[in-house]
């Protein structure tokens, strides 16, 4: 921890106390320790060779959900995010109290799935064959999923349609601008993305080409590396950062466009992650500069974007926003959202209490610390479960995913609420130009 941490960070926090309210794990427990201020002392602590970084200290680490809430608020700038994941990296370095089974499990995932695209999209095929062949009611009605903890049955039950193709696969690497020609971007895939989501891929590809933008995907991009930094393997982030600004900077483009909050989020930082590499340092800096939110592009740089008229005779519904953390946090955008969500007409847009509050996903936190991100989740429920709304729209499939679980599980009306990532919702109200859905 000594090598990897930055000491002026840990020494940069005033011990003010801003970022208490602003934690989750804080605001569920009120212990000390569960707050950004209380680890980055205990980090201090291991550092400073007063306290040894034992179980203890590795769980309560492991405990933080990286929301990275506590940033904002921090009148000092403290960059948490950055002190959490060189603590994770020590940790996983030397620590020895993961079972057999768990490192096994996170090298599989790790190094040998989702930095390999063509795997990701076998899983998405053998995910559609289990789906779609009635294997999964089979497997539930058997009693097998009973064999599983209740988190990963909650998860099973709600995970999207899944594919064999990557929205390359589907439409293509190239797509030209409609209307004025607003400039040229790339668009980042991902790896769960393109695998879960590949229609999102799609609708946010049609919703650049309306807005004026020329639109390719890089053929050799792969996993932004968001995962493993999160969870102490940054070596390997490392490598995937290389690979993608390799892949990306290969492009003229004017903007590199996400629509996932995580992705975006750790793509913007390339800088930071490579900044010690003499031969990266300088591409990665050029590299995040041209990183930006889909919702941010399309407000701020395109073309106005024409939707359908609402139906004076019908009563609007309701919908409301859950923020990404890492998207509002890191990418510091929250209004471009609501803005365009307001200007999609046919609802009526309702804040919901909180909605910058963390969901629980945060990556995989929901599938390593069930207890924590349901209990957070409960609560953001009772806050989306006031607005009436029947649609939940959020921009991450993290948060997706996990706000579907809240709804199935503590929703209101699980019947009849959605949640829906922004850009599908956005690209379904469209009024196309001709041919634009052709």
């Amino acid at each position: 921890m000594l090598a990897k941490l930055d000491y002026d960070q840990l020494t940069n926090c005033m011990r003010c106390g801003f970022c208490l309210p602003a934690c989750p794990t804080f605001r569920e427990t009120g212990l000390e320790p569960e707050s950004p201020r209380g680890r980055i002392a205990l980090m201090k602590a291991v550092v400073d060779g007063v306290m040894e970084p034992d179980l203890s200290f590795q769980e309560q680490m492991n405990h933080c959900l990286g929301c990275r809430a506590c940033e904002p608020a921090c009148p000092a700038d403290v960059k948490y995010g950055q002190l959490i994941e060189q603590t994770r990296d020590a940790i996983e370095e030397h620590a020895t109290t993961h079972r057999r089974w768990v490192r096994g499990l996170r090298s599989v995932a790790f190094k040998g799935l989702f930095p390999h695209q063509n795997r990701m999209k076998r899983l998405g095929a053998l995910l559609k064959v289990y789906q779609k062949t009635g294997l999964n009611r089979a497997v539930r009605s058997a009693g097998i999923m009973k064999l599983f903890p209740a988190h990963l049955r909650d998860m099973e039950r709600i995970l999207p349609e899944a594919s064999s193709k990557g929205v390359r696969e589907l439409i293509g690497e190239r797509h030209p601008a409609r209307g004025e020609r607003r400039g040229k971007v790339a668009l980042f895939r991902g790896c769960i993305m393109d695998a879960l989501f590949a229609q999102t891929n799609v609708n946010t590809v049609l919703l650049l080409t309306e807005a004026g933008f020329e639109v390719v995907i890089p053929q050799t991009q792969n996993c932004c590396g968001a995962l493993h930094a999160h969870s102490g393997e940054t070596d390997q982030a490392r490598e995937l950062a290389r690979s993608n600004v390799r892949a990306f900077l290969g492009e003229d483009v004017d903007f590199v466009v996400t629509n996932a909050g995580g992705c975006g989020a750790i793509l913007l930082e390339y800088d930071h992650l490579l900044q010690d590499d003499e031969e990266w340092a300088e591409p990665a800096a050029r590299f995040s500069k041209r990183v930006i939110d889909v919702s941010e592009l399309l407000l701020r740089h395109g073309n106005p974007l024409k939707f359908e008229p609402a139906d004076a005779e019908e009563p609007l519904p309701i919908v409301t926003y859950q923020d990404s953390c890492h998207l509002r946090n890191v990418m510091r955008s929250s209004d471009a959202p609501r803005q365009l969500i307001r200007q999609a007409a046919g609802a009526s847009f309702v804040e919901m209490k909180e909605a910058d509050r963390c969901c629980g996903s945060a990556g995989i936190y929901n599938l390593t610390q069930p207890e924590m991100a349901g209990s957070i989740l409960e609560k953001k429920m009772e806050h989306a479960n006031r607005t009436d709304a029947r649609t939940i729209l959020t921009s991450n499939p993290g948060c997706l995913l996990q706000m579907k679980a809240g709804v199935a599980k503590h929703g209101t009306s699980p019947e009849t609420t959605e949640s829906v990532h922004i850009v599908d919702y956005l690209y379904k109200r469209l009024r196309p130009s001709p041919s634009a859905r052709s």
